[in-house]
């Protein structure tokens, strides 16, 4: 067999395993046999998201995806639910993002998944950050990207000590989406430029200091609080406030630990205050602690693309609506799909905060 022809019959075997997996996902996004993939229960004064893939890390489906917003607007327009509570089931995770190397696979393969998956998706941050009922994340582990999108923009947003928060998409040429140019911005100082760009790991009760979560509570009561929410009969806003202000305010993990960049957040301000990437690197060295040294060291090994990008979407991001930012970040994420850097880092799978392996759903991201 000459060279020529074996390349050719790899060629199309390559071909055939990316029509595969995405055939294989378009099967599980449509399925609908007793094993769900989320749960959507009404319970009590309270409708009950609960993300129902623990191998996974609760990863979401565009079959998930249009479950819940379709539960969402029902519950909405319901006078017998009070509130929403959304939370992970397996004790891992929250909801580690979307699979991405599916959606990479299909633009390969001309298959256009891409648009429709990150359409649906911000549709669903914009119905969470515009709901009209009570919105209680229970963000208990992993939570990153796709999970982000679905508690960050809701009301009120619950961290255990087992929290994990991360946007970590600059490492494979995408940005920190799911309404990520809108709350990063906003949160204290530059805090949310420099976790944008360097996909820093928040853990805990940090997660609450950073102003990611509005309330902390310890995970052994965790499924207490959330018997308390469900007894409520007929609750106000207030009424909810009330009952997570008073676990929050008795939960003893780390209380009297100061935030872990409390100490570094002069530099941050500093350093990330800048307009540019050139001038944010050329600040980091010219501080030459080992803090910025380190930083300049994960920056470096990020896509130059997407961190461009990233500081261009958070400085525009921070005086617009939700549903601007989440208008301007489809539009990114579809100019991203075409582009190299993105399906190279997914192929090669560089992730700065750790990968993922799932058995035939490949590699899990966190970031969409």
């Amino acid at each position: 067999m000459g060279q020529r022809e074996m390349w050719r019959l790899i060629s199309r075997f390559n071909a055939f395993k990316r029509t595969d997996t995405i055939l294989h996902h378009l099967r599980m996004s449509k399925h609908t046999d007793a094993a769900e993939d989320v749960l959507l229960e009404k319970k009590g004064c309270a409708g009950v998201i609960t993300l129902n893939r623990p191998k996974f890390l609760n990863a979401l489906t565009l079959n998930m995806i249009r479950q819940i917003y379709s539960q969402l607007k029902k519950w909405e327009q319901d006078p017998e639910t009070f509130l929403i509570i959304i939370k992970g089931a397996g004790g891992k995770a929250f909801c580690a993002g979307g699979d991405i190397r599916v959606i990479s696979e299909a633009e390969k393969a001309k298959q256009n998944i891409a648009p429709v998956f990150f359409r649906e998706e911000y549709m669903l941050n914009n119905a969470v950050g515009s709901c009209q009922k009570p919105y209680v994340a229970l963000i208990h582990g992993i939570t990153m990207g796709g999970g982000v999108g679905l508690s960050v923009h809701g009301q009120f947003r619950v961290a255990t000590e087992k929290c994990l928060f991360a946007m970590p998409e600059t490492a494979i040429g995408l940005f920190p989406d799911v309404g990520g140019g809108y709350f990063l911005p906003r949160l204290q100082g530059k805090l949310g430029y420099f976790l944008a760009l360097t996909g820093f790991r928040l853990k805990g009760r940090d997660v609450y200091r950073a102003g990611i979560a509005t309330h902390f509570v310890d995970s052994e009561k965790l499924a207490m609080l959330e018997e308390d929410l469900l007894a409520l009969k007929s609750p106000s806003k207030e009424n909810i406030a009330s009952v997570l202000e008073n676990y929050h305010t008795e939960s003893k993990i780390d209380r009297d630990k100061s935030f872990m960049l409390e100490e570094h957040m002069d530099k941050i301000n500093s350093c990330f205050s800048a307009n540019t990437v050139e001038e944010i690197i050329e600040n980091l060295k010219q501080d030459g602690s080992s803090f910025a040294l380190e930083q300049l060291k994960v920056i470096n090994k990020m896509s130059p693309t997407s961190l461009k990008i990233t500081l261009r979407q958070l400085m525009e991001g921070s005086s617009k609506t939700l549903q601007e930012v989440l208008t301007m970040e489809y539009r990114l994420s579809q100019a991203c799909m075409r582009g190299h850097d993105f399906h190279e880092g997914v192929r090669a799978g560089k992730w700065q905060m750790g990968t993922y392996h799932f058995g035939e759903m490949g590699f899990v991201s966190i970031c969409c």
